[in-house]
């Protein structure tokens, strides 16, 4: 679908357009969801590189005295175990426990933090940022500003090197490098499993930092690729899809997302709700499903046990690199690794055994 004037588009809309890419709504923008299409451009990820243009993601920034330990006290993960130059996946929770957003902190300095929230969940962000914002801490959501290229994949660091950018620093660090007078954050992140970067772009460079990619990446048979891409490569990793494996009905104790909660610090946003939920065990947990035959699962598919409902698939898709079926799914906390059930999809009853994600051996944190 394209022309949809009531979406937000890329200022790499058009670049897009010319590449042949076919289109989807994301969180209220018109973006690609593939090109050559999904397995090819997983695949590519997997084995080469590829770079998807995620600018829907939002941007806010957290501005002026005390600006870290503000976000420190509002949300999840301990800002505090970081430094300057290095990001932090963290969630923005709600008083009963249940995540408004999962979202990457970056810490610039003690009075400079960059937020990257969903493009949906956005607005929301920003707006309980600035309702509790003490004096002096201004929050500004900067999402139209700034696109967002991520670079994801084994030959990531020779593309973002063949345009002059900085590459080799540690997992969730970045650096601010200079691109034809315009400053670029490169962070060592993303959302495949694979090594790679995520830059963040002015606007106004999008354009030149995206052709400067193609050209680079021609040698080592980068591809361009889609959210449709994106969304395999990620439910592979067992990366949570907040709308999906999380929301504000699903914590993170339920989620298994506990690893990005502070629990030593003293107070965050759903604290008390957490801490109980954590203390009395959650009454549903997060876990991976893998086919033991040919089944696809998709969301809302209901797991069972015999005909005892046990839960539902939360995320589910086929698998390019396996070749099989793979899911995150939301089940009764009785259920564990190493237990098969059944997925009713569409009428016959499919067995996939109980997994602990990622599902795939990726080299994300190589260095």
């Amino acid at each position: 679908m394209t022309g949809s004037p009531e979406l937000k588009k890329s200022p790499l809309h058009e670049r897009h357009v010319a590449l042949g890419a076919k289109f989807a709504e994301f969180g209220g923008w018109e973006m690609p969801l593939e090109y050559s299409g999904v397995v090819a451009e997983h695949t590519a990820v997997r084995t080469s590189v590829g770079v998807f243009d995620v600018s829907h993601l939002g941007k806010a920034t957290v501005k002026g005295p005390g600006a870290a330990a503000y976000v420190n006290a509002a949300l999840t993960n301990d800002l505090g175990k970081i430094a300057p130059g290095q990001a932090q996946y963290t969630l923005c929770c709600n008083e009963r426990g249940g995540v408004v957003d999962d979202l990457i902190a970056y810490l610039h300095a003690d009075d400079d933090v960059f937020l990257i929230p969903n493009a949906a969940n956005t607005a929301e962000v920003v707006r309980l940022l600035q309702a509790d914002a003490p004096a002096g801490v201004e929050v500004t959501n900067v999402h139209d500003d700034y696109a967002i290229l991520a670079v994801q994949g084994t030959d990531s660091d020779e593309v973002v090197a063949a345009i002059g950018l900085p590459t080799g620093h540690d997992y969730m660090s970045f650096a601010v490098a200079d691109f034809a007078g315009t400053p670029v954050v490169v962070c060592r992140t993303g959302y495949t499993g694979e090594r790679g970067y995520e830059l963040v772009v002015p606007n106004a460079a999008a354009v030149a930092v995206f052709d400067a990619l193609l050209d680079a990446g021609a040698q080592y048979n980068l591809v361009p690729a889609g959210l449709g891409a994106r969304d395999t490569l990620r439910t592979e990793m067992g990366y949570p899809l907040h709308g999906q494996d999380i929301s504000p009905d699903i914590t993170p104790v339920q989620a298994r997302s506990g690893w990005a909660v502070g629990w030593k610090k003293e107070h965050f946003w759903g604290d008390e709700a957490l801490r109980a939920e954590k203390a009395a065990g959650p009454a549903r947990v997060l876990r991976g499903l893998l086919a033991a035959g040919r089944g696809i699962p998709r969301p809302h598919m209901t797991v069972l046990s015999g005909d005892t409902a046990l839960g539902e698939v939360t995320s589910g898709t086929f698998s390019p690199t396996l070749k099989k079926g793979i899911a995150l799914a939301l089940l009764d906390a009785t259920v564990k690794e190493g237990d098969q059930v059944t997925v009713d999809i569409r009428g016959r009853q499919e067995t996939f055994d109980v997994v602990k994600p990622p599902f795939v051996t990726v080299n994300v944190r190589e260095s």
